[in-house]
């Protein structure tokens, strides 16, 4: 290897720095954050397991369609944004990831393709808004999602009839109990450099 070109890197490499994304270290965001996933998954799962207990699969998409949303703008206090993401996404509006969101959740998949379970993730960012602290947890696909989720040959007509209504560009089928569905994403603004 040619020591020299390896040289003439450097400085483009630590001029590039400020823009990678460096390990979390803010103890304070990752405790509320592991708390806010918590409470949301709590409710909607709660809220979830009520609906199709009372209005069965069909029923219960509205859960997901206005619930979930409703939730995620409760949560969305005292700085911090959240919402859930997926790579097969269902509503496309709410639910796309961006570029760090994709990365992470193909880590999550890639963890688990190896027989691992994903656990949560966290880190601080920098982009052109400024710096960000970032937090997803993953969220395992339960055998009651399956009604709505799983394999589409498996699926209760009504069901898939109100998803092709409803969600006509859906892609978030095909799970099998365990996988991962997508993710709680959190991500608060940071003031300064010192915070």
């Amino acid at each position: 290897m040619n020591s020299k070109f390896s040289y003439r890197l450097l400085p483009l490499l630590i001029m590039a720095a400020p823009v990678l994304a460096v390990d979390a270290d803010n103890p304070h965001d990752l405790q509320e954050s592991r708390r806010i996933a918590q409470a949301f998954m709590q409710r909607l799962g709660g809220t979830l397991k009520q609906q199709l207990e009372t209005a069965g699969p069909a029923g219960a998409i509205g859960v997901c369609k206005q619930v979930a949303p409703a939730l995620a703008a409760e949560y969305s206090q005292d700085g911090f944004l959240v919402g859930r993401v997926s790579l097969k996404t269902r509503n496309k509006t709410l639910g796309t990831p961006d570029v760090w969101e994709r990365a992470i959740l193909e880590k999550f998949d890639q963890q688990q393709a190896q027989g691992s379970a994903p656990a949560e993730f966290s880190e601080l960012t920098e982009d052109a808004d400024g710096r960000w602290f970032r937090y997803l947890k993953p969220i395992p696909t339960q055998p009651m999602c399956l009604q709505c989720h799983g394999q589409p040959d498996d699926m209760a007509a009504e069901v898939k009839t109100m998803l092709a209504r409803e969600y006509p560009q859906d892609q978030a089928v095909g799970y099998r109990a365990g996988d991962i569905r997508g993710a709680i994403t959190i991500k608060r603004k940071l003031a300064d450099a010192g915070e």
